[in-house]
C-alpha cells in the first residue's frame, strides 16, 4: 500500500459504512489518520474508580465506577417506572436513572458490586447530579462479555475517549483496534535531527502508544511526542505566512511634519502614556517600511487602544494614503465614528466651511445607510476627501472602491471572520498596513501559535483619570436579599447622577420560545422523559425584556429604564444608546451588544443577570464599560448557582481581579483554546488535539524557534517531503489562510 494512503483511507473502508457515519457527522472524523489523532482524554485503571466530584455539567462524560444500589420507583399513579441506580467512587455517588421500557435490561446487569463504565450527559435533578439514560459497558471479569471483550480491556490503563452520545468511548476504542495497525505507516513530519536531538520517540511508536499503554511512561513519552508534532508543524505553517508576508511590497507612509497628527497632538487635552508612546513607536517604525505592518495591539479595556489606532490613521493620512477602521457591529461603527470626530474636532471637517487647513474627512459606511448618504459615503472613497472611513463589513463588498488605501485597523479581531478581512487587504493598490486590536488579553502562548504570523504589542497601563472597578458575586438563591440590595445600590447611584447597565444573556420574545417549541414535537422516548425531568430544575437564562419590564414596576419603578439587543432596528439602536450616552436614560438593560468598545463615562454599576453564563473573558469585557469616568465603578455578578461548583469558582475568580490576562489564563484553562478565541479561529483549533496552549509555553515556544531557522533555510521544504506532506494534509488551502489571519 503506498505510503501516503494508510492513513488517508477513508473511514468507511475500514469500519464499514454505518460507525464511519457518526464519526464523520459527530466526531468530524474522517479518514483512518484522523481517527488515530482521536486520542484517549484520559486512562482509568483497571481497579481505579472515577472521581465523581469532579464532573462538569452538561458535557458528555464516561466514568469508572461500582454500583451501590438499584430500586424501581412507581410514578404517575403506578402507570410509569422508573430505575434508580447509585453509583459510587467509594466517596461520592452519582445516582443514574432508566425510565419506561428501557430499565429492564439495566436492573438484570446492573446488581451491587458490579464495575462498569458508564457514559452520558450529567445533569442535575432536585439538587443531586445525576446521569438519565446512560449507556454502560461491565467489566467483570468473569462474565462473557469480558472474554469478548476487546484485547485493549486486558491492559491495565483502560483508555477513555472524547465520545458522544452516539458513539461511546468503549466503541471508539474498538474501531482504533481495528485501524491501529496503519499508524506503522504514518508519515513523521519532524526533521530526524530535531526529533534525535530532543529524543522524541518516532511518531509510529508514539501512536500506538498513545492509544495503548503498557505503562504510565508509555503515556508520557507519546504525549511528548505528539505535542511537538501539533506545535511544530503549527509553527512552520505561521513561519512560511510570515516569511511571505515580509517579502510583500507595500507603500511605506512616513507622516508629512506639520501636518495633521502634529495639529491633534497639539489640541490633546492629556498626555500620552508611556505605554501608548512606546506602542506608538513600535506601529509608526513598521509603516515607515515597504513591507505590510502585521501588528496585533493588545490592550485592557479602557487602555487608549481607539488613541493610538486613531494616531497610526492620521499619520497615514499625512502620508497620503487613506485609512480604514472595520468594527464588528453597527453599534460600535456609530460609537467610533462619534469618538473619532469629537477626538479630532473641526480636523474632521476637511472639505467643509470651518475645517482647517489640515483636516480630513471622517466617513461613515454601514450596511443600513440610505441610499443618497451611501453614495456620498462612496464617492468620498473613491476621490480620496475621505482620509478615514469606519465602518462594518459593508466596508467589504465589491463596490466599495478606494482611492489609495494605506492601513486597516480591525477592532475586536476575533469577532471578525478571516476572508473579510482578506477582502479589505485585496482594496489597497499593494497590501496595506494592517493593525488588529483586540480587548481580550491574549496570554503570549496564545498569541504566537494563533496569532503567530502578526507581531504583538501590549498597552498594559490605564490612562490617567480611570477609576478602580469594585466586583463582587450576588448569590441570588442562597441570599436573595443580596439581590434586594443590588436593586437598591443601583437606585443609590442614579440618585447621585449616575447611570447603569443591567446585562441579560437572552433578548426574549415569543421568537425564543417558539423555536424550543417546534423542537420539542414527536412522541417522546424514555431519553426525552428523562430529559424533561430534569429541565424541570432549569430555568431559561433571564430576557432583557421580561427583565427590564420587572425592573420598571419593581424594584427600580421611577427611574426612566431602556432596552437594547441585537434585534432592534439600526435606527432604534442608535437612538436608545444616544439618550443613554447624553443622560437621559438612567439605566439601560442590554445583552452583550455592549459588550465591545460602548463608552458612556457617567455609567458606574453594571449589574449581569445570570453571570454564571456567560465567559470569564467576556465578563471581564462587559465590566470594562463602567470606571470610566471620575466616578469608582461598581460590578455585580448575580447567579444562582451553588457556591460549591465550578461556575462560582469561575465568578469568585472575576471577582478578585481586574487582571485580564490574569482572567484569560483561567478562561483557557477551563474552557480550553477555543471557545476563546472565537469561530474565526476553527482552522488552527481543529489542529490541536494534544497541545494545551497555556501548559505548553516551553514547547510552543521552542518549536518557534526551530520552525524559523527550518522556514528560513529552506522555505518551500523541498528537503523536508514528510513536513510538506503533512503541512498540506493539515492545512489544505482554506486552512492556511485562517492561520494567515489568526
Amino acid at each position: 500500500m503506498d505510503l501516503v494512503h494508510a492513513l488517508q483511507e477513508p473511514l468507511k473502508n475500514a469500519l464499514g459504512q454505518a460507525t464511519a457515519k457518526v464519526m464523520a457527522e459527530h466526531l468530524d472524523l474522517h479518514t483512518v489518520g484522523d481517527l488515530l489523532h482521536h486520542y484517549p482524554r484520559r486512562y482509568a485503571e483497571r481497579g481505579e474508580l472515577t472521581r465523581l466530584s469532579d464532573l462538569p455539567l452538561d458535557e458528555h462524560v464516561t466514568v469508572v465506577a461500582q454500583v451501590a444500589s438499584a430500586r424501581v420507583l412507581k410514578f404517575n399513579a403506578g402507570r410509569g417506572q422508573r430505575l434508580e441506580v447509585t453509583i459510587t467512587d467509594g466517596s461520592g455517588q452519582l445516582q443514574l436513572v432508566f425510565f419506561g421500557r428501557g430499565i429492564h435490561k439495566p436492573h438484570k446487569d446492573l446488581l451491587p458490586g458490579t464495575r462498569a463504565m458508564f457514559a452520558g450527559k450529567v445533569s442535575v435533578f432536585n439538587h443531586k447530579m445525576q446521569l438519565a439514560h446512560p449507556a454502560y459497558e461491565l467489566l467483570r471479569a468473569d462474565s462473557e462479555s469480558a472474554v469478548e471483550a476487546v484485547d485493549s480491556w486486558a491492559g491495565a490503563l483502560i483508555p477513555i475517549y472524547p465520545a458522544t452520545a452516539k458513539l461511546e468511548s468503549w466503541k471508539i476504542a474498538k474501531s482504533i483496534d481495528a485501524v491501529l495497525p496503519s499508524a506503522r505507516e504514518a508519515l513523521d513530519p519532524l526533521p530526524p535531527a530535531l526529533r534525535e536531538g530532543r529524543g522524541l520517540i518516532p511518531l509510529p511508536e508514539a501512536l500506538l502508544k498513545i492509544h495503548r499503554p503498557h505503562a504510565k511512561a508509555d503515556i508520557a513519552t507519546a504525549r511528548d511526542r505528539l505535542k511537538w508534532d501539533e506545535a511544530f508543524v503549527l509553527q512552520v505553517a505561521l513561519a512560511r505566512r510570515r516569511f511571505a508576508d515580509s517579502h510583500l511590497p507595500a507603500v511605506a507612509r512616513k507622516p508629512r511634519p506639520d501636518g495633521l497628527l502634529d495639529a491633534f497632538d497639539a489640541k490633546l487635552p492629556f498626555e500620552l502614556t508611556d505605554g501608548q508612546r512606546r506602542v506608538t513607536t513600535e506601529i509608526f517604525t513598521d509603516l515607515a517600511t515597504e513591507h505590510p505592518m502585521h501588528r496585533l495591539l493588545q490592550g485592557e479595556v479602557g487602555s487608549g487602544k481607539t488613541m493610538v489606532a486613531l494616531r497610526a490613521m492620521l499619520a497615514v493620512v499625512d502620508a497620503g494614503g487613506q485609512a480604514a477602521m472595520l468594527a464588528p457591529t453597527e453599534v460600535l461603527a456609530q460609537q467610533h465614528h462619534r469618538s473619532v470626530t469629537e477626538m479630532m474636532g473641526e480636523l474632521a471637517e476637511g472639505g467643509m466651511l470651518g475645517g482647517c487647513e489640515h483636516a480630513t474627512k471622517v466617513t461613515l459606511l454601514t450596511g443600513s445607510m440610505g441610499a443618497a448618504a451611501r453614495r456620498q459615503a462612496l464617492l468620498d472613497l473613491v476621490t480620496g476627501e475621505a482620509g478615514i472611513v469606519i465602518g462594518t463589513h459593508a466596508l467589504i463588498e465589491d463596490k466599495v472602491q478606494f482611492h489609495d488605501l494605506g492601513l486597516v485597523v480591525v477592532d475586536e479581531q476575533h469577532r471578525f471572520g478571516v476572508e473579510q478581512r482578506d477582502a479589505l487587504r485585496g482594496k489597497g493598490k499593494q497590501p496595506p498596513h494592517l493593525l488588529v486590536m483586540t480587548a481580550t488579553p491574549i496570554p503570549r502562548t496564545v498569541a504566537m501559535t494563533v496569532f503567530g504570523d502578526l507581531e504583538t504589542s501590549v498597552l498594559d497601563q490605564l490612562p490617567a483619570g480611570r477609576s478602580p472597578i469594585s466586583s463582587h458575586v450576588v448569590p441570588a438563591q442562597d441570599k436573595p436579599h443580596f439581590l434586594a440590595r443590588a436593586w437598591e445600590r443601583v437606585r443609590e447611584e442614579v440618585e447621585n447622577g449616575h447611570q447603569a447597565y443591567v446585562v441579560c444573556p437572552r433578548i426574549g420574545d415569543d421568537e425564543d420560545e417558539k423555536e424550543a417549541g417546534a423542537k420539542k414535537g414527536g412522541k417522546k422516548s424514555a431519553e426525552d422523559e428523562a430529559a424533561e425531568a430534569t429541565e424541570a430544575e432549569k430555568r431559561p437564562p433571564l430576557a432583557v425584556l421580561d427583565v427590564a419590564e420587572q425592573l420598571s414596576h419593581g424594584p427600580l419603578r421611577g427611574l426612566r429604564v431602556e432596552v437594547l439587543h441585537g434585534r432592534m432596528q439600526p435606527d432604534d439602536k442608535d437612538a436608545v444608546m444616544r439618550r443613554f450616552a447624553a443622560g437621559e436614560t438612567h439605566v439601560l438593560v442590554a445583552t452583550t451588544v455592549i459588550e465591545v468598545g460602548v463608552n458612556v463615562p457617567n455609567a458606574t454599576a453594571m449589574v449581569i443577570m445570570d453571570a454564571d453564563r456567560f465567559g470569564v473573558s467576556q465578563l471581564h469585557q462587559l465590566r470594562g464599560r463602567v470606571g470610566r469616568g471620575s466616578a469608582p465603578g461598581l460590578c455585580l455578578l448575580v447567579t444562582d448557582m451553588p457556591e460549591a461548583g465550578p461556575a462560582r469558582a469561575r465568578l469568585n475568580a472575576v471577582a478578585a481581579t481586574l487582571d485580564g490576562f490574569e482572567l484569560s489564563r483561567i478562561d483557557l484553562e477551563q474552557r480550553r483554546e477555543g471557545d476563546v478565541l472565537g469561530q474565526a479561529q476553527s482552522g488552527v483549533r481543529s489542529s490541536l488535539r494534544m497541545l494545551a496552549v497555556i501548559d505548553d509555553e516551553e514547547i510552543i515556544a521552542a518549536a518557534r524557534e526551530e520552525a524559523t531557522a527550518v522556514v528560513s533555510r529552506d522555505p518551500d521544504l523541498e528537503h523536508l517531503p514528510e513536513l510538506r506532506m503533512t503541512l498540506d494534509a493539515l492545512l489544505d488551502e482554506k486552512r492556511e489562510q485562517y492561520l494567515d489571519k489568526g
